[in-house]
């Protein structure tokens, strides 16, 4: 076998350990562990993986090195099972395979011949890491979508409850001459405007009054035609993914158009473009989002399953029920698959059955007869 030397490539373990000179550490073990880190960190960064997904990363490390107290090359498979024992209690099945995932890449990083780790501690330590999270002791990935299986969509019904609910909050606090009464109208319209253009908490919270723009195949909508989000989830480390979002509900544009003309201007933004803008000249968060849902859904009396992500679900679920393509809801919600829009999918029973019978009604002679 053809061994393979330590080249000069961003993080590896002779460019970083190089930066300590002649210094001789107390701990030569934790600044070992310490120098991995830094050289992933470099490596990662080389690829342009965003400084966010980097600290996740290493905080997965961390966890996993603080559970089992001990370092790289002293893991073994086993503490892996043990660790993923101790992760199951009430993390979902994406989240421990994430988890996993990571401290598994930490793992490839410093086993590869590449960057010089496993000699380097050999030298220094007289052992070396080996990988240690393998197909057998990790969390399979068996589904394009890990959510927990009792999240779903709201009804049609469930769906008219929420508004309504916020909007009597509007209107009972107008009535009280409550200050309150400009945010919740701001949020009222904050969860239509994520059901009707499908968008996840962060998109809808990052959007700007100028990400909505004219489409000249739809101008009945004016200029709420087209929502451009800009914020749209990232993958493997890259930067948020852009999408065009055609405007397909009448109905929230006018919604949408009340609140831009008469209300956001009341909250006296001046140049900022922010279509959410809080009372101290900030952007709303999604820590509030998820706030006020919670609030809005539990004085509703509505499922404690339904949480803002459902919103877009039922985006999904509502338009192919209403005989919408499925490529272009695909395309709407910025999905890479199919599959993954497949399985945002609840469609009704009613739904189910106006299909069964259309297909099966040719056969038998009769449309819709069984």
């Amino acid at each position: 076998m053809v061994a393979v030397r330590a080249v000069d490539i961003p993080g590896a373990a002779h460019l970083v350990l190089a930066d300590r000179g002649v210094v001789r550490h107390l701990d030569p073990a934790e600044a070992m562990f310490a120098a991995m880190l830094t050289g992933w960190d470099r490596q990662q960064a080389s690829r342009l993986l965003a400084a966010s997904t980097r600290k996740q990363r290493a905080d997965s490390v961390g966890r996993f090195a603080r559970f089992v107290g001990s370092y790289p090359w002293q893991w073994t498979p086993a503490d892996v099972e043990e660790w993923t024992t101790e992760l199951r209690g009430g993390r979902a099945h994406s989240t421990i395979r994430g988890y996993q995932n990571d401290v598994a890449l930490f793992c490839s990083f410093i086993t590869d011949a590449r960057y010089g780790w496993a000699d380097r501690c050999e030298q220094e330590l007289g052992t070396h890491p080996v990988q240690v999270f393998h197909e057998w002791n990790t969390a399979r990935h068996t589904s394009d979508y890990g959510a927990r299986p009792e999240v779903r969509p709201f009804t049609r019904s469930e769906l008219q409850e929420f508004f309504d609910f916020a909007d009597e909050q509007v209107d009972q606090a107008r009535r009280l001459n409550r200050k309150g009464w400009l945010a919740a109208f701001r949020d009222a319209t904050l969860f239509k405007v994520a059901y009707a253009w499908g968008l996840r908490r962060r998109e809808v919270a990052m959007l700007d009054v100028t990400d909505f723009t004219r489409n000249a195949a739809a101008p009945q909508f004016g200029r709420y035609g087209m929502c451009n989000v800009r914020y749209g989830k990232a993958v493997k480390g890259s930067p948020p993914r852009r999408r065009n979002v055609l405007t397909t509900m009448g109905w929230a544009v006018d919604v949408l158009t009340e609140y831009v003309e008469d209300i956001r201007g009341l909250y006296a933004p001046g140049k900022r473009t922010a279509l959410w803008p809080t009372e101290r000249g900030g952007r709303i968060s999604v820590a509030s989002i998820n706030i006020r849902f919670a609030e809005y859904r539990s004085a509703a009396g509505l499922p404690p399953e339904l949480h803002p992500h459902c919103l877009r679900h039922s985006y999904v679920t509502h338009l192919i029920e209403d005989g919408f393509d499925p490529f272009f809801v695909q395309q709407q919600v910025g999905h890479a698959w199919g599959s993954t829009t497949a399985l945002y999918t609840g469609v009704s029973s009613d739904f189910k059955n106006t299909m069964l019978r259309r297909a099966l009604g040719p056969a038998l002679g009769k449309e819709g007869h069984g």
